[in-house]
C-alpha cells in the first residue's frame, strides 16, 4: 500500500514551520497494518461529527475527508482556541491485492477504522503435485 500526499499541504505545513507559527496539525493522523485476510486502517478524528465524513474509493484510491467545526456557543466569547478546527483531507492508494468493492467502515470513539479484505486472487494458495504410475510429476494449482 503506498500513501500518497498533498503536495501543498505539505508546502504549507513547511511554511508554518519555519515561520513559526505552526500551532494545529495539519494531517488525520493514521495507522495501518494488515491482520490475516485484512487490511486495517484507522484514522484519528476526534471531535468531528459522523456525519461530516465523506469516503470515497475510485479504482484504488481512497479519499477520506472529514470536517470539525468550532462548537456553536450562544453569547459566549471565545477565549482559547486551541482544537484544530476545518476541513480535513487525507488520500492513499490501495494495492491491487485488496478487495475494494467490499471495503467497509465505522466510526466509533473518534476513531475511524477503515476494513479492505485482500482479494482471492492475492491469498497465498496450495499447490498440489500429482504423479501418475509412470513416475512422471504434474503440478497443479487449487
Amino acid at each position: 500500500m503506498l500513501l500518497r500526499a498533498d503536495p501543498f499541504q505539505q508546502i504549507d505545513r513547511i511554511v508554518q514551520e519555519l515561520s513559526g507559527t505552526l500551532a494545529r496539525p495539519s494531517v488525520m493522523p493514521m495507522d495501518a497494518w494488515r491482520s490475516g485476510n485484512e487490511f486495517l486502517v484507522q484514522f484519528d478524528l476526534p471531535g468531528v461529527d459522523p456525519a461530516s465524513i465523506d469516503l470515497t474509493v475510485e479504482r484504488n484510491e481512497l479519499t477520506v475527508r472529514a470536517e470539525r467545526r468550532l462548537p456553536q456557543t450562544d453569547g459566549a466569547d471565545l477565549v482559547i482556541n486551541e482544537r484544530p478546527t476545518g476541513v480535513y483531507t487525507r488520500q492513499m492508494v490501495l494495492g491491487e491485492s485488496l478487495d475494494t468493492e467490499r471495503l467497509e467502515a465505522s466510526y466509533n470513539g473518534g476513531v475511524l477504522t477503515i476494513r479492505v479484505p485482500v482479494a482471492e486472487q492475492a491469498k497465498p494458495r496450495k499447490v498440489e503435485i500429482a504423479s501418475d504410475s509412470q513416475g512422471a510429476t504434474q503440478i497443479t494449482s487449487g
